[in-house]
């Protein structure tokens, strides 16, 4: 188990370094994809083992391996492999076209790298100390990725992911730090570690636990996109390079409310749960709002990916917020499908701006009539992320509502459901514009017609593949997923 646990960790640093020793050349083109899989792999090595053994413990207690842990590891490692399979690709192009050079390719690789073994600490962080330390990791490193291209939009993009992002990060260093004061004046001396705190939780002084808990869930919201914070998300996913953008809102936003998650199962052991669903549900409502109101009008498709981005945090936030094994287990299933679908059109969306080099929905006319393949991506992959069956956030979409009526928030779950019509509304508009009609010609128009590159067509095809076989039947993660809503709700 101690290799399931490390190896999410040290098999990125490791990657880190082959591209620091190594550069970019034909050795290391897909040493990013190789890191990816053994990450996929080791988590899956490690939700078999804790499916059948339990939790383990590793590092003189400093990370933890549950089911929940295991689940984001398996996130983080399939929307990974996604990523770094199109990424020789991309980077080839971007070279090629002059926006990159090789020292770029490397340092982008090094980055990426550090960017997974951060995000594997923090889901497999025992302590809330650990966690958020890794979570502020996250953000040194895909800063310097935001403003990779250095230009003007994309430098600016990068400061404001830092100063608001710090922003949040220290609302939530202060919530740790109160939360460890009320733990040291409880039985049990639990401190930081996360599951200490769970069990010893009803001691906590409700005070003190309160006005942490509202400074957790607003600082790492922060990171997850969630209203008021989320100023940064539309402006640092629409920069950043397709890939890191993919892996931004596919993972890391998954993983700072992964965060949330942790928190609330201590809060409402110490606090009841009414004060996460109050706060939980006021923050999703705001954020579908937002979404809705800035996507119907909205001109630039990685922008408007970016909204989305908010729309489906929005969701899950709603999930928590409703907090029933069926609502918890919907939101873990939403996470993963929500993973798999924004990667494949993040990734999409790279490849539409190196072929039409523009970011304008209006500069895009007729994609599908010069590449059909891309075009037939990027168009499914919108149909998975608006919840149409099969694909996987249909059923996880289903699975908010139905528990939302049945635990009473009818009228909530119904203006949510009402923004989730516009938002779907809004962006099959949008790229209808984009795939369909006539191509255009001048600025904005697509080249001729070119061969998808391979590695590209893969990673897209098997990104909504994964997202439509979990809509189908979540049987492969089915087990892993009911052990993880026992941890989150408290069921033993």
């Amino acid at each position: 188990m101690t290799v399931f646990m490390l190896a999410p960790m040290v098999v990125p640093v490791l990657g880190a370094l082959g591209f620091a020793v190594l550069g970019r050349r034909a050795a290391t083109a897909w040493l990013g994809a190789v890191s990816a899989g053994l990450v996929l792999a080791a988590a899956v090595g490690a939700a078999v083992v804790v499916v059948d053994d339990g939790a383990h413990t590793g590092m003189a207690g400093l990370v933890r391996m549950d089911a929940l842990s295991a689940f984001m590891l398996v996130v983080i490692g399939a929307v990974a492999l996604l990523a770094t399979l199109a990424t020789p690709a991309y980077l080839r192009a971007e070279i090629e076209a002059g926006r990159a050079t090789e020292r770029t390719a490397q340092r982008h690789g090094v980055l990426v790298q550090l960017f997974l073994a951060a995000m594997a600490l923090a889901v497999l962080a025992a302590n809330l100390g650990v966690l958020w330390v890794a979570i502020e990791a996250t953000t040194i490193v895909t800063a310097f990725l935001v403003g990779q291209r250095r230009t003007r939009e994309s430098v600016e993009a990068a400061w404001k992911y830092v100063v608001i992002c710090s922003a949040g990060i220290a609302l939530a260093l202060l919530g740790t730090i109160l939360l460890n004061f009320a733990a040291s004046h409880a039985p049990g001396g639990a401190g930081l570690d996360l599951s200490a705190l769970t069990t010893h939780a009803a001691g906590l002084d409700p005070g003190v636990t309160r006005i942490a808990v509202a400074l957790l869930i607003i600082g790492f919201g922060t990171k997850a996109g969630l209203a008021p914070l989320h100023a940064w998300l539309p402006d640092a996913h629409s920069q950043a390079p397709a890939p890191v953008s993919a892996l931004m809102s596919g993972v890391l936003l998954s993983v700072a409310f992964y965060a949330i998650l942790r928190v609330k199962v201590i809060a409402d052991v110490a606090l009841g749960t009414g004060f996460t669903r109050t706060l939980l549900a006021v923050m999703a409502l705001a954020s579908l709002l937002l979404a809705a109101s800035l996507l119907l009008a909205q001109r630039d498709y990685k922008r408007m990916l970016a909204y989305s981005s908010i729309e489906h945090l929005g969701l899950v936030a709603l999930g928590a917020a409703i907090g029933t094994p069926l609502a918890i287990a919907a939101v873990l299933l939403h996470i993963v499908g929500h993973g798999l679908a924004k990667a494949v059109l993040f990734l999409g969306a790279g490849r539409v701006l190196q072929v039409t080099r523009t970011s304008r929905i209006g500069g895009v006319r007729g994609l599908a009539a010069r590449h059909p393949v891309l075009a037939g991506c990027v168009g499914t992959g919108v149909l998975a992320l608006i919840g149409l069956p099969p694909f996987s956030l249909f059923a996880s979409e289903l699975g908010i509502a139905r528990a939302g009526f049945t635990a009473g928030l009818g009228w909530l779950t119904a203006a949510a459901l009402a923004l989730v019509l516009v938002i779907a509304a809004a962006l099959v508009v949008h790229t209808s514009r984009m795939l369909l009609g006539t191509p255009s010609d001048g600025p904005g128009a697509a080249t001729a017609p070119a061969r998808l590159p391979r590695s590209v067509a893969v990673a897209l095809v098997g990104g909504l593949l994964a997202c439509a076989a979990l809509g189908v039947t979540a049987e492969p993660l089915s087990t892993l997923l009911h052990a993880a809503t026992d941890i989150l709700t408290g069921t033993p």
